[in-house]
């Protein structure tokens, strides 16, 4: 007894059978999270480490360098690249695909940790993490309330942090910008010089004054006691009060003698402001395996319940940006069109079939199939995203082909007399072999896919086995549910002859018939003159071919999408101030959210939050806007954001603007375009690279065309005169301890007031910080309590710098790179190669393409395996199917033709070649291969009943032309919802059936 005879003897197993799966795949999709893509992790480590005060250069080789030789050895890595900025180095790993992240995470750490010892003592420890997408802020929010802005600081700090951090699926809190508390201690250069004292020592002084030792125990025979010693300092005079020294007369030399003792706020170093107004910050990350819409809901029920503990404060929150909004508007976009995909494909069955009963028997294969893939989709920890949503609305059409043939054929044993019971099951079993290869034919087009080893992979692993598991349940059901049904509830309905409804099926039935017969004609036609249709159809694959190579369809790694938000950084000389950059700012920010197409507006000063950290300075600034819906405005982001780079550079004239959008995968600092020269000498490179620079702007559709070394940056270079120091008897980690003291201030020391501690920040006064001079007048005092000068020793000049160093595999590099706009990225990519590599650049210099450049190589090559591989699975199975090596290729010789429709359909459309246009067309080799079986399946038939080829042919086309045409409509109407889309992430849903509509 085979599984259809089983369902129709046994109705109520197969009914059992589906409750339960039904019953788990419910329970199931409420378990989902919600994502925007899938977990997506490229193979990438990054290793940030923080050496405050230090130049680029002293990064480099103290930092950068090292670190660099330390994970060398790593298995497996791609390229190494680093960039060395003032205080901090970025050393990012590229492994290549496949590799086990988890052990190069803890051999990086192993590696990192054993070199310690040969870093400077002042670098923090370095940090060591997996470049992940949950790097990105989820929330953007903005506080503020009616108290002092330092107290706003203290309380966003201590309290609110934290409890945002403990939120379920928080991984990190970072604040932005706010008036931070410290103890400033001002010190007055020409007063230390009065007393014979140096900031070193003040420095020295405080810390050892401030100190609390637990010294032991007294013990009798009735208790135990701690002694405790507490030096810390409890009051602003105790500070003021400390005692440096005695002078010549022995009188007490103290603190205040020789320096001012402030409670002040932090000196400014960044500025956030929320839609104009001042405020602190905050930018919340999620975990990786968390529910970005769980934890926003979370987060926004926290800030109510904060809001209402501190309304006496007048605390206030505001979102800036949430990312979850676009998900949830993605998700829902999608699922729209997927119900709207249903009742299409509803609507064609029924207008083939002309009956409500069997468009129903056909369309329950939809609900049974669906449900239970979110049970598989759970127990693989996948998530309800953009990509397995889109997954489930393209496999509409393909979960009611299997129905179809079967029910269709169970027709055929009806109009021949048989009953219910036995037509249904003999309907079945004759196209047994059919109906199992046109869904195997689903699943090894599918498959490559998902076991594809490519950054992309993450990406399309979902989206392949999310179909294969629809598409074998759709088999399942079309072997037990639908002959189940056909054998309680087919039967031949008509309309009543004269009703509107009659007379629509009757000229639908005349059309079908009229087409059937043009076709049979063609076909007829086509048979006797071979020559003709094959050089026809040659001329015209390669003509379509020739659509890509001459670069009218063009070619991109993704498309950017629109979100509706754009990312404006601006860029001051490089000696501005933050005051003057936030004065710039100010206006520009007030221009900007004056514009109706603007909601919200986030701006941070003097900081960045570029993905690789770095790059924070005084003379940069960054606004974060959040556009309106994008059916309530007549332009683009990607319009805007042009628009908005010269509107800024025309009203602020002398700033650099850089205005990107933030793409579908919520970046925006990753430039498409990259090409990196690198060699040996870093003045070849400063000498070539603006030529390479100059070059890509005269491409079409580049755009913010910049380097990313500049020279530029102002410095004081301070030589020592090793001689004359030894003469002196300073040492130079003296001297250096002293410099830093000085200008960037010491906050070892700390002041508890209550449960909370402030920075004690000894610095020189602004006053002894404004010049050159004031560093040659810094006091130095020797081993033999000698005042000495700094320009006693040492050679001080101007210097001009580079805000940035950068390396790639441990060679000096430059990087050139490029938004783009107006052409598709793989176009200007290939345009810019060709200009490169036309240049003549000494044997030296060589140029490597990153960025999309490089990722579009890598996917297009792998899934172009996974397309071959698609081909060669379903030759397979047709030679198991027809125990033959030669009728395959019948099938295979459709392909080319499908290729013709897709590549038409994206010329026509105006779209590029895209990763997921290309996984359109692998689609497309299992629709095609689908069709190709039923007309060649039955052409056997027939020939094996004595008609020969051309007679076989012609009735096979007659007799499957009905459901060639359901399978092919049911798919073309379940994709054009997508094709169609207007709503959220529309950009990254169209690619995919752009090809497939042109089956």
């Amino acid at each position: 007894m085979n599984i259809t005879e089983l369902s129709i003897k046994r109705p109520s197993l197969v009914v059992v059978i589906f409750i339960v799966l039904t019953f788990l795949g419910v329970v199931s999709y409420f378990a989902l999270n919600y994502e925007l893509l899938p977990k997506y992790s490229e193979p990438v480590l990054l290793v940030i480490t923080n050496y405050p005060g230090a130049s680029p250069s002293e990064v480099e080789n103290s930092v950068t360098k090292k670190i660099e030789d330390a994970i060398s050895s790593l298995e497996e890595i791609d390229n190494i690249q680093s960039s060395s900025y003032e205080g901090a180095s970025v050393v990012v790993i590229i492994f290549k695909s496949g590799a086990n992240m988890d052990r190069a995470l803890e051999n990086a750490t192993r590696k990192v940790n054993n070199i310690g010892y040969l870093l400077p003592k002042d670098v923090l420890p370095p940090i060591i993490n997996n470049f992940s997408m949950s790097d990105i802020p989820i929330i953007r929010l903005g506080i503020t309330a009616n108290i002092p802005a330092t107290e706003v600081y203290d309380l966003v700090k201590n309290k609110i942090k934290p409890m945002i951090s403990t939120i379920t699926g928080v991984s990190q809190v970072d604040m932005v910008g706010g008036e931070e508390r410290e103890i400033r201690i001002n010190v007055d250069n020409e007063k230390l010089g009065a007393h014979n004292l140096s900031i070193l020592q003040v420095t020295q002084a405080i810390q050892s004054a401030n100190m609390e030792f637990p010294t032991g125990k007294i013990k009798d025979k009735s208790q135990e006691v701690i002694i405790r010693l507490s030096g810390k300092f409890a009051r602003l005079d105790d500070i003021k009060n400390l005692v440096l020294s005695t002078d010549a007369n022995g009188s007490p030399v103290r603190l205040e003698d020789v320096a001012e003792v402030q409670d002040a706020k932090r000196e400014t170093q960044s500025i956030s402001r929320i839609n104009g107004e001042n405020s602190v910050g905050m930018m919340i990350f999620k975990q990786p395996d968390g529910n970005e819409v769980e934890i926003s809901k979370k987060v926004r029920e926290s800030i109510i319940k904060i809001e209402s503990i501190y309304q006496g404060q007048g605390l206030k929150f505001e979102i800036a940006n949430d990312t979850s909004d676009f998900t949830l508007d993605s998700a829902r976009a999608v699922m729209k069109d997927l119900l709207l995909a249903i009742c299409l494909v509803a609507l064609v069955m029924l207008i083939f079939l002309h009956s409500l009963r069997n468009s129903f028997i056909i369309l329950i294969a939809i609900p049974a199939s669906l449900i239970s893939v979110f049970t598989a989709m759970y127990v693989l920890n996948f998530s309800l995203n953009i990509i397995s949503m889109v997954a489930m609305s393209l496999v509409i059409g393909i979960l009611v082909d299997d129905s179809i043939v079967v029910l269709e054929n169970i027709y055929r044993h009806l109009e021949m007399g048989k009953d219910r019971r036995k037509g249904s099951l003999d309907g079945r079993n004759e196209i047994n072999y059919t109906a199992l290869s046109i869904t195997m034919v689903d699943v090894v087009v599918f498959l490559p896919i998902a076991i594809i080893t490519s950054m992309i992979s993450g990406l399309l692993r979902q989206f392949a086995l999310v179909v294969v598991i629809a598409t074998m349940l759709s088999l399942f059901v079309s072997f037990t549910v639908t002959p189940l049904l056909a054998s309680r509830l087919a039967k031949h309905e008509h309309f009543r002859k004269g009703s509107w409804l009659g007379r629509l099926t009757d000229g639908f039935e005349q059309f079908l018939h009229q087409f059937t017969e043009g076709y049979s004609r063609l076909l007829g036609w086509s048979l006797r003159h071979k020559a003709i249709i094959l050089i026809a159809v040659t001329i015209v694959f390669f003509a379509s071919i020739a659509l890509v190579i001459t670069g009218f369809i063009g070619s991109e790694f993704l498309t950017m999408g629109d979100r509706g938000e754009v990312i404006i950084a601006m860029e001051l000389p490089k000696d501005a101030t933050i005051e003057q950059t936030n004065q710039v700012t100010l206006k520009a920010e007030q221009y900007v959210r004056s514009l109706p197409e603007v909601t919200s507006v986030f701006t941070s000063v003097g900081s960045s939050t570029s993905f690789f950290g770095g790059g924070s300075n005084a003379y940069n600034s960054e606004m974060h806007i959040k556009m309106v819906e994008k059916e309530k405005r007549e332009i683009t982001s990607e319009q805007f954001a042009l628009a908005m780079k010269k509107d800024l550079m025309n009203l602020i004239p002398g700033i650099k603007v850089r205005s990107t959008i933030v793409s579908l995968m919520g970046t925006s600092d990753l430039d498409p375009i990259q090409i990196v020269i690198s060699g040996p000498n870093m003045d070849t490179l400063n000498k070539y690279a603006p030529k390479v620079m100059n070059a890509m702007k005269q491409i079409p559709g580049t755009y913010e065309v910049k380097l990313s070394v500049e020279a530029g940056n102002p410095e004081v270079d301070i030589r020592l005169d090793k001689d004359k120091m030894a003469e002196l008897g300073l040492s130079t980690a003296m001297v250096g301890m002293t410099l830093q003291n000085a200008f960037s201030g010491n906050t070892d020391a700390k002041f508890r007031d209550g449960d909370s501690e402030y920075n004690i920040n000894v610095v020189l006064d602004q006053f002894d910080r404004n010049s050159i001079d004031d560093i040659s007048g810094l006091t130095f005092i020797n081993n033999k309590g000698q005042s000495i000068q700094l320009n006693q020793f040492a050679t001080i000049r101007p210097w001009s710098g580079t805000s940035v160093l950068q390396r790639y595999n441990r060679v000096p590099s430059i990087t050139i790179q490029s938004q783009v706009i107006g052409r598709p990225v793989g176009s200007v990519g290939e345009d810019v190669l060709k200009k490169v590599k036309s240049m003549k650049m000494p044997q030296e210099v060589s140029f490597i393409p990153e960025g999309d450049m490089k990722y579009q190589t890598e996917a297009f090559g792998s899934l172009g395996i996974a397309f071959l591989a698609s081909i060669l699975f379903v030759y397979l199975i047709m030679v198991a199917l027809y125990d033959s090596y030669i009728y395959p290729f019948v099938v295979l010789f459709s392909i080319p033709l499908a290729i013709i429709g897709a590549l038409l359909a994206l010329g026509l459309t105006m779209q590029s070649l895209t990763i997921f246009s290309i996984l359109g067309m692998i689609m497309l080799v299992g629709l095609v291969g689908k069709n190709a079986i039923l007309l060649v399946d039955f052409t056997n038939q027939m020939k094996a009943a004595g008609h020969n080829t051309a007679e076989a042919l012609i009735l096979a086309g007659k007799v499957r032309m009905r459901p060639i045409l359901m399978t092919t409509f049911s798919m073309i109407f379940g994709m054009l919802p997508i094709a169609l889309a207007t709503g959220a992430g529309v950009n990254g849903k169209m690619a995919w059936p752009g090809p497939l509509s042109g089956d």
